[in-house]
């Protein structure tokens, strides 16, 4: 589990309360979610606060951030192992996938450049069974065309 410390918020309770929080939920969570679980279980807190220590966590790679369907940043603790998450652009469920190719690609990219690969970012996004029959596939991205987003 991350440690409340470092988080440079001032109030270490609030850390470990928003960390306790996120250990027990079982999937990614909103940060109002995480506000008011946080306040059930006793503890006062601030959704300004929650929203600082998320992105601290974030910062440090303790947190995982997706946006679901209508945009909102949804926050997970991050698990073991090198994964991306496939996330459903339609309802915004998102499932692990392994990212251990993408991860020796992305080095091997950098150092071909003289670079040491030290973050990756990668977003893969998609429909999900339940959506697929009620939305279009999207067309591939011919070369020299940015992608879609």
């Amino acid at each position: 589990m991350p440690q409340a410390r470092g988080t440079r918020a001032r109030d270490t309770r609030q850390a470990a309360a928003v960390i306790a929080v996120m250990s027990a939920a079982p999937s990614f969570c909103g940060a109002r979610e995480i506000h008011d679980d946080v306040q059930r279980h006793g503890q006062a807190i601030g959704l300004a606060t929650v929203y600082r220590h998320l992105r601290v966590l974030a910062e440090h790679g303790s947190v995982e951030v997706v946006r679901s369907a209508d945009g909102q940043a949804r926050y997970r603790l991050r698990r073991g192992g090198i994964t991306h998450l496939l996330t459903c652009r339609v309802c915004g469920r998102a499932v692990e996938v392994d990212g251990t190719e993408v991860w020796e690609w992305a080095r091997q990219v950098a150092a071909e450049a003289g670079f040491t690969l030290t973050r990756h970012v990668v977003e893969l996004a998609g429909v999900c069974p339940e959506h697929t029959a009620t939305h279009a596939p999207l067309r591939s991205v011919p070369a020299g065309e940015p992608g879609l987003g």
